[in-house]
């Protein structure tokens, strides 16, 4: 019988741990603490593991031992508590989860806590360096007053060492460890409502998009706005094997740093993460120009306010050579540098995006046409409506292909592909989910490029040229279901009525707010 510790009993155990601290911290702030012990709990693992491994090789040559152990991925070094006042050395101890366990009842287990985990960023500068630093476990203000914070960490200490979370090598597999952070960033996106958007995409729309881009081995991959990387790892996942580049970039620095976890607990240590402003200070460069990819995949903020705007027009990447996009709705400053971020003649991008990307004219409304004429947009999918806790409102998938440029593989082609997939999807009580056959549909529909009857639509240049560049969905996939007496075209053209009245409504809105200068 394998003594294999089961993907359902980790996931359970490690659920189990966040109770010390649901109620009384903010989901969108325990996490950091959870995954942080996660991640020490699972290195302490591996080097106790290999310890013993070596031990049983070498016998008692500590010596030889610490040269093997000096070689592994991650080093867990020897830390010391010393005297605020006199630097004395007061205790002296392996870096590691298990010294915590022992000192679990210290009055400064959050001190202890914070000591180990520089330790090992320091011994480990190269791969983790920053990724601590925006975590605290001696924070009052995170955690509370003495008593209640020592009471809150005895028992997250407690809750780690159960044997379902025993992460050792014998026992649990790297993907079983790659697949607990990703549960455990789904169930605190869950809980954090709104503010999940920093750092989670549904895991099934993370799915569609990895295969909507077609990633292949020896592909370079970037998402511009990784969050904590699930997006990378469904990239990697469809290619399978080990043979691609991964890169991130990431505004929020707690994000970051579950990013790098991320990608470490799943055996992507080579990945590159940058923790950077994307849209105006990217650190993904090369010779001063934007570092380029065979795939750009992005969930990007939906609409993002001061962006930066102001300096767009003199941006040194020349990435909004298009257009600059408007200052209180970021949406196409992503999209533009994703695209520009593809090598050209072959690079695949895919965004997921409100669908006023769609629609709106104006500034948007020009850089979308000049997408269009430039032969990039290949599919608009519509996805339902409530798929992400951040947001109620459906959204759109947005592929854009530069094969299609001139001197590319796919220059001939000149359509594009419109799914209206809103209406396939699994209820839940608190969000909607895409299925695995829900995936299936849109991914057949995408790749045969032909009229699916109310569901897909494949439209020419003209007929979109026609439709002033237009790109609402239902302008070209019909779902209307006709009914006896009602006038389909009369219908249509109230609609059309409205939707321009609204657009005016809105332009005067915007004026008298302007001159009350709100």
């Amino acid at each position: 019988m394998s003594d294999k510790i089961k993907q359902s009993e980790v996931n359970s155990a490690a659920w189990a741990a966040c109770d010390t601290f649901r109620g009384v911290v903010d989901p969108a702030q325990y996490k950091d603490y959870i995954l942080v012990m996660l991640f020490l709990k699972y290195i302490s693992d591996v080097w106790s593991d290999h310890y013993e491994k070596y031990k049983k090789e070498y016998g008692d040559d500590e010596v030889r031992i610490r040269r093997r152990l000096e070689r592994e991925r991650f080093v867990v070094p020897m830390a010391e508590l010393k005297d605020p006042q006199t630097g004395e050395v007061q205790d002296r101890f392996l870096a590691d989860f298990y010294s915590l366990y022992e000192r679990r009842n210290q009055p400064n287990i959050g001190e202890l806590i914070n000591i180990i985990l520089d330790a090992i960023e320091e011994a480990n500068k190269t791969k983790l360096e920053g990724v601590f630093r925006n975590i605290d476990f001696n924070s009052e203000a995170n955690l509370g007053k003495t008593k209640d914070r020592n009471t809150r960490l005895k028992h997250m200490l407690e809750d780690f060492h159960k044997p379902q979370l025993n992460m050792s090598p014998s026992r649990v597999s790297e993907d079983v460890i790659g697949n607990t952070y990703i549960y455990l960033i789904e169930r605190f996106a869950s809980d954090a409502g709104k503010k999940a958007g920093e750092f989670y995409t549904p895991h099934k729309v993370s799915e569609l998009l990895a295969q909507l881009v077609r990633p292949k081995a020896g592909d370079r991959i970037c998402d511009p706005a990784c969050g904590s990387g699930g997006l990378l790892v469904e990239a990697a996942r469809e290619i399978g094997g080990r043979d691609f580049a991964l890169f991130g970039m990431e505004s929020n620095g707690s994000t970051w740093a579950l990013a790098r976890m991320n990608m470490f607990l799943h055996g992507m240590d080579s990945a590159r993460i940058e923790w950077c402003n994307t849209l105006t200070n990217p650190a993904l460069v090369e010779n001063d120009r934007l570092m380029k990819f065979n795939v750009v995949v992005a969930n990007p903020p939906f609409s993002l306010d001061k962006w930066g705007a102001e300096d767009a027009e003199h941006d040194r990447f020349n990435r909004y050579w298009r257009g600059v996009p408007p200052k209180s709705k970021g949406d196409y400053a992503f999209i533009s540098h994703m695209v520009e971020a593809a090598l050209e003649k072959e690079g695949r991008v895919a965004v997921v995006a409100p669908h006023g990307v769609l629609f709106r004219s104006g500034a948007e409304g020009r850089i979308r046409q000049k997408l269009i004429e430039d032969n990039l947009l290949d599919m608009v999918i519509g996805l339902p409506a409530n798929l992400f806790p951040t947001t109620s409102i459906p959204v759109a998938i947005l592929v854009f292909d530069r094969s299609r440029e001139k001197g590319g593989t796919n220059e001939k082609r000149r359509d594009v592909v419109f799914v209206d997939a809103s209406r396939d999807y699994q209820s839940g009580k608190n969000h909607n989910a895409l299925l695995e056959e829900h995936i299936k549909k849109i991914v057949d529909a995408c790749k045969a490029r032909k009229d699916i009857d109310k569901y897909a639509h494949v439209a020419t240049f003209e007929e979109i040229r026609d439709n002033d560049f237009n790109l609402n969905i239902p302008r070209y996939v019909d779902t209307f279901e006709e009914e006896e007496g009602i006038d389909v075209a009369a219908v249509e053209k109230e609609i059309e009525q409205l939707e321009a009245e609204l657009v005016e409504v809105r332009a005067k809105m915007k004026t008298y707010l302007k001159e009350l200068g709100v």
